[in-house]
């Protein structure tokens, strides 16, 4: 069964830290660019991040970049978010998802999702 699942996130508080990881099954991710996005209530979903593959080069939300750090792990097939000094308009529910494309720019549609995480940012 090809499958992304997702785990981590939670509550976490500004400036402190919160990851995000997704294992996949049932298929390779080192073929395909992968990438974060996020939903937050009332909002339309928007890309977080995104990795290529096997350049492994990184892009990321203005909004994000410097606080949040993607990576992937293709030995474990697995793809992470390091979010750092959170912020309380980071509270969305966040999506893993992959793109039968190995660079980012290419990446339109994707075609796995993870089932979503909830990440609430709050002191």
């Amino acid at each position: 069964q090809v499958q992304l699942v997702e785990s981590g996130g939670g509550l976490g508080q500004p400036g402190g830290s919160l990851r995000l990881s997704c294992a996949a099954a049932g298929f390779t991710l080192d073929a395909y660019a992968i990438a974060w996005f996020r939903q937050a209530p009332g909002k339309e979903r928007e890309r977080v991040s995104c990795i290529n593959s096997p350049d492994t080069r990184t892009y990321y939300l203005d909004s994000v970049k410097g606080r949040f750090t993607i990576s992937r792990d293709n030995a474990k097939n697995a793809l992470y978010l390091q979010m750092t000094s959170p912020k309380p308009e980071d509270t969305a529910v966040y999506y893993c998802a992959a793109a039968p494309e190995r660079l980012c720019p290419l990446a339109i549609a994707f075609d796995y999702w993870g089932q979503g995480n909830q990440v609430t940012v709050s002191s």
